[in-house]
């Protein structure tokens, strides 16, 4: 059976010798143009005058628009309609687009859009959170706020209490392919458009409304992202609804293509953070209620920061469960970068905060944090009184202070039953295989011998929902021929941006017809074969398309074994398909034979399938229901050393226990784990955005804005995948890998902060990023 083998992705022979085609490497027909932006100077204002002539004179520009000369909607949000292609006349954050250049080559739309003489009548920004809070300047009309329990009572009563804060930076995408769109004019005013982007239907559904037209004359297209990471599901948009419009304009092919610095300048981070808390706690660490308050910079227009901000409320448990909690959640307008999708979607700014708590009580008992972390974990599903599975045993890994739960009582601060938490066997078997207590020890050894360079360990878990919490979104579709010589071709709605999201899938279908993966071939994604689909983004991708696929597969498997079975009399039951082969009764043939055979007898060979998740709901409003249809799990531990004089810091050695149900593909899992905790880390380390006192974004390149290279890799680098079925009815049993790693990387930033904590007897209050600047802070801190 094809799933399950560790196959490498299918495009990596493309990617190796640079002949993987990406919208940049699209043919472009004779006359197609190019498009650059002009954009704003300033954070916030009026536009006082705009004079374009010197634009329009430089040399190869074709045409020049404006907001005035769009024809229909100037909108590329993905939600409320605030967010203009062009200015309507006001200006919200610094690179905002004004107008728009179409000319011959692409470095001439660069240049002409840097000759616009634009004045302003300036208004004063709104950048930071105390100044969105004074000016009441938010998307909602007040918090979010999400209760489990009495936390007043529960803070009140507690042994012990205390209070902190952390801080947490955005996170710029940098995926190696920069945004891209091409549009081709067709006949009848209909367009085709070639769109790096995660959302192919939402690209659809914009250029529609730009061209005034109806989503069946526009297709969208897209065969493979240099990587997304939540920066291609909605900012997309303008450069597609650009093309399209300037192509219907001129009547030419467009493209457009951000410089990096553009890029940077113009498209939406990570939600940055900042997250006060309040807890009370026992003598052995255990919770009995915390009050968290989250702050965070949306930009200037809402993009997807409502469900961002929900999902990291919606993680503000992690592992943990609270017996009180108050989540509130303010979602603050500022004149900047609209901030958007990021992989994790703001469970990992949630997550951070939980794990921050566990590390500061820990601190103020003396005691070590795993073992703080394990005394507050979710009771696992046999230790869950009434539950199917038998009742509740206190074996060692629950800890001496841990009794059965009751099964009401196992639930999240939305009100959601724990019912697969596996962290319990994982952390045990993670902390034995690394061999955390002789590890920690020879921390401590080391810390005591050395003053200049200091170490830390750190374990974090994950527990991640999967499922978009937008409810209608959780559905697939796919289209699935096959041919009379036995060949398979299928289509699906998911993009693949890098993570083999075709290659699983293909493996789905291979698995399927018991035929080998050379038989089977994924065409790019086309809003033409598959309609309505929804985002490749949380985590879903394969959850969603590999079933749909499998619902395809079947219909046109089953339509084959009946013909047979009709041929060769016998039951439908006793046809088979494995290894290229297919038997009936006493006969064996080929798959190609048997499709072959199933078409001269006039069965269709082409099936449309599709996918809902089951057993979701969720009410956004009240913070109930059941938003995930099941939990991904992880842990991690992170060993460092700091440089006290310095600040700098290198990873030592990282270990890595994944749970990623029954994998499909286990080295594109444990490929996606590596890269998704070296993100991670690289967000609390060494990524840190910087804008000035006008607005401007400073860290626009990679010359100032430092993601993890190659040598910030830990030396030691140990991945394992946990070994176990999903629990949930997913595509044979298999988990979501996508986004769950990412968070592993916590685990970096709690190592450092251990490392500070080191240095003197106080609490460091590492922030973060932990940039060797913060890292230096920290050690100061601690000294005090």
């Amino acid at each position: 059976m094809s799933v399950s083998k560790p196959l490498p992705h299918d495009a990596a022979k493309l990617h190796v010798t640079g002949t993987a085609r990406y919208v940049d490497d699209v043919p472009m027909p004779a006359g197609t143009l190019h498009l650059a932006f002009g954009t704003s100077t300033v954070a916030r204002g009026m536009l006082k005058s705009v004079n374009l002539e010197k634009v329009k004179q430089a040399p190869g520009v074709v045409a020049v628009l404006t907001a005035k000369d769009l024809p229909f909607a100037n909108d590329v949000s993905p939600s409320i309609h605030d967010e203009p292609l062009l200015s309507d006349g006001t200006v919200h954050y610094v690179g905002q687009p004004i107008f728009l250049v179409v000319a011959q080559t692409h470095s001439q739309a660069r240049f002409a859009a840097r000759q616009g003489d634009i004045q302003y009548v300036e208004e004063t920004p709104i950048f930071s959170i105390e100044d969105a809070l004074a000016a009441d300047a938010r998307f909602e009309n007040g918090p979010r706020v999400y209760t489990k329990g009495d936390i007043a009572s529960a803070l009140s009563s507690a042994p012990n209490r205390l209070k902190g804060r952390i801080e947490m930076g955005g996170q710029e995408h940098f995926y190696l392919e920069g945004q891209a769109a091409l549009a081709l004019p067709q006949e009848g005013g209909d367009m085709v458009v070639h769109s790096s982007t995660q959302h192919p239907t939402e690209i659809q559904h914009k250029v529609a409304d730009a061209l005034g037209v109806d989503m069946h004359a526009v297709r969208v297209e897209i065969r493979r992202m240099g990587g997304g990471f939540g920066g291609k599901e909605s900012q997309g948009n303008a450069l597609a609804v650009s093309c399209a419009v300037a192509a219907r304009a001129t009547g030419q092919p467009c493209k457009m293509r951000y410089d990096r610095d553009d890029d940077m300048t113009i498209t939406g981070k990570r939600h940055d953070f900042r997250i006060d808390y309040d807890v009370g706690y026992d003598a052995n660490g255990r919770l009995t209620g915390v009050d968290f308050t989250h702050y965070t910079r949306c930009g200037w227009a809402q993009d997807l920061s409502l469900p961002v901000a929900d999902r990291a409320m919606l993680h503000a448990d992690n592992a943990y469960l609270l017996p009180a909690a108050r989540i509130t959640s303010h979602r603050l307008k500022t004149n900047m970068q609209s901030a958007t999708a990021y992989r994790g979607f703001g469970g990992p700014q949630g997550m951070l905060g939980i794990e921050r708590v566990m590390d500061h009580v820990a601190h103020a008992l003396g005691k070590d944090p795993a073992a703080v972390r394990r005394v507050n974990f979710y009771a696992a599903p046999d230790a869950v009184a009434g539950s199917s599975e038998g009742k509740a045993g206190t074996g060692r890994r629950f800890g001496a202070e841990h009794s059965p739960v009751a099964e009401a009582e196992n639930t999240t601060p939305y009100d959601m039953e724990v019912t697969d938490f596996i962290l319990h066997e994982m952390t045990e078997k993670l902390l034995a295989d690394a061999d955390y207590e002789g590890r920690k020890a020879a921390v401590d050894e080391w810390n005591a011998k050395h003053t200049t360079l200091k170490k830390g360990i750190a374990f974090n878990p994950v527990k991640f929902g999967i499922s978009f919490t937008l409810t209608h979104l959780n559905q697939a579709g796919a289209l699935v021929h096959v041919y009379q010589d036995g060949s398979i071709q299928l289509n699906h709605g998911g993009t693949e941006m890098g993570q083999g999201l075709f290659q699983k899938v293909a493996q789905v279908a291979a698995a399927r017809f018991g035929v080998d993966l050379s038989a089977v071939k994924i065409t790019a994604t086309d809003t033409g074969k598959v309609p309505n689909t929804s985002a490749t983004a949380a985590s879903s991708g394969t959850d969603l398309n590999g079933m749909a696929v499998q619902n395809a597969c079947d219909i046109i498997r089953d339509r084959i074994a009946e013909c047979l079975a009709e041929i060769h009399e016998t039951a439908t039951g006793d046809v088979t398909f494995d290894n290229g082969m297919v038997v009936v009764g006493n006969v064996e043939m080929s798959f190609a034979d048997a499709a072959k055979t199933a078409y001269e007898n006039r069965v269709s060979l082409s099936a449309t399938g599709f996918y809902k998740t089951p057993d979701v709901a969720w009410d956004r409003i009240a913070g109930k229901g059941r938003p995930f249809f099941y939990f991904a799990y992880g842990a991690a531990i992170s060993e460092v050393v700091i440089d006290t004089l310095t600040g700098e810091n290198r990873l030592l050695r990282v270990d890595v226990l994944h749970d990623a149900g029954a994998s499909l593909n286990p080295a594109l899992d444990i490929g996606q784990i590596e890269g998704g905790f070296v993100q991670g880390a690289g967000w609390l380390t060494t990524e840190e955005l910087v804008w000035d006192d006008a607005g401007r974004l400073r860290t626009h390149a990679p010359s100032t804005y430092k993601i993890p290279a190659c040598s910030d890799r830990p030396e030691v680098f140990n991945v394992a995948l946990w070994d176990g079925e999903n629990r949930a009815e997913t595509v044979y049993r298999s988990k979501a890998v996508g986004e769950p790693p990412f968070m592993l990387g916590i685990s970096a930033h709690l190592a450092l902060a251990d490392a500070c904590g080191a240095c003197g007897a106080t609490y460091p209050d590492l922030q973060a990023p932990a940039t060797a600047q913060e890292v230096l802070q920290a050690v100061k801190r601690a000294r005090a």
